[in-house]
Formats: structure tokens, sequence, C-alpha cells
């Protein structure tokens, strides 16, 4: 059967992912959950702005604010 998307982020739980933006931030840090709306919810995020890295610690970012999100390879 033909994996969906949905299922690789979901195989990343606990371990680090990158996420883009619409806005052109970038956020990575470990996914603790997500839903099907690709609601997503980090520990340990920090926010890429510009040159910036801010540490946010946990956060949860709405699902239609996301260009894309990747498991990071370590």
């Amino acid at each position: 059967m033909t994996e969906r998307p949905i299922d690789a982020l979901d195989k990343a739980k606990g371990k680090k992912v990158l996420i883009k933006l619409k806005n052109g931030e970038e956020i990575t840090g470990t996914l603790r959950a997500l839903d099907l709306h690709l609601n997503l919810w980090l520990d340990d995020a920090e926010i890429q702005r510009s040159e910036n890295k801010l540490k946010v610690g946990t956060i949860l970012i709405r699902g239609d604010t996301i260009v894309y999100a990747s498991p990071v390879q370590v």
C-alpha cells in the first residue's frame, strides 16, 4: 500500500523535524504530536528569522500556515 505524506510525519514523532511557513520562517524542533489538519506540536522549537534563531520551547503550529514539513536527517 502506498504511504501518505502524513504517515511519514507520524513516524517522525519524537524526532527532529523542519517546518517551513508561508511567511518564510523555518522552525525546527522535536515533533510531539500532529493531527489530520497538519497542526503540529513541537518541543524544543527554534524559529529561524533571517540571521537570528529564537528559542521558543514548546509550540503549536497551525497546519494551514505550513508550506512543508520534513523529518531532519541527523
